[in-house]
Formats: structure tokens, sequence, C-alpha cells
């Protein structure tokens, strides 16, 4: 006899967990490229700790209708997904960047929140048929 797993059920508003990986992976290769390279690695160094302020800053709600922003506390943008055409999560071995296409733009984020729990509320509040 097989069982189907029950469904996931997930509550009204999920807020995702920051994930420093990528900017402290950026910042940590910016060390030895700024060995063979200064003005690239201390590029890569800067970006690195860009996003590590991003990361502490920026947060993603999923609702039951649509992807909060908020910068701190404050609301900064809402994507309604009844505008949203396509959605993707990049390189699956190491997720890094989130693209998501709305009727009238595209907006690429980089994964500075839990990748996992990203395509779990993608998958539940905003399904899609052909995800690859």
């Amino acid at each position: 006899m097989t069982t189907t797993p029950a469904p996931i059920q997930l509550p009204a508003k999920v807020e995702l967990v920051p994930n420093y990986t990528i900017p402290l992976i950026l910042v940590a290769a910016a060390i030895p490229i700024a060995a063979i390279q200064v003005w690239v690695g201390v590029a890569i160094g800067i970006f690195g700790l860009f996003l590590s302020i991003q990361t502490a800053l920026i947060k993603l709600e999923f609702t039951t209708t649509a992807l909060n922003v908020y910068r701190s506390t404050k609301l900064i943008r809402a994507f309604p997904y009844q505008e949203w055409e396509t959605w993707k999560i990049f390189w699956q071995p190491v997720p890094i960047l989130f693209y998501f296409k709305e009727v009238n733009s595209i907006h690429f984020l980089p994964i500075i929140f839990d990748p996992q729990m990203l395509r779990i509320c993608l998958e539940y509040y905003c399904p899609q048929a052909d995800r690859d």
C-alpha cells in the first residue's frame, strides 16, 4: 500500500530567514583575489559587504496574495502574484539568484535568504506549471 504525502500547509504569512552564505563567500574570496589583482579583490569585497548589509536589512514576506519586500520594518514594495508570469531560482547546486517576471517588468534578487524555504513558498503561494 502506498500513501501520498500530505500537502504542505503554510501560514498566511511567511518571512524568510536571512542567509549570509553568498556575502561571506564573496568577502572570503576577495582576500586571495586581492593578492593577485588588488582592485578586483577590493571590488568583490565591497560587494560582499554590501550584500551583508542588505541581508541584515531586507526582508521577504510571502502572503496569500503577494510577495512583500521590507527594509527593516518598512514595506518598500509589494509584488502581487496575479501579475507574475514566471519565476526561477538559478543554479540549483548552490542557489545564487532568484528571478521573477511580472507582466511589465523583471526582477533579479541575490539569494540572501533561506533558499529551501524560498522554493517552498514560491511553489505554495505562486505555483507554475513549467518549473525547471
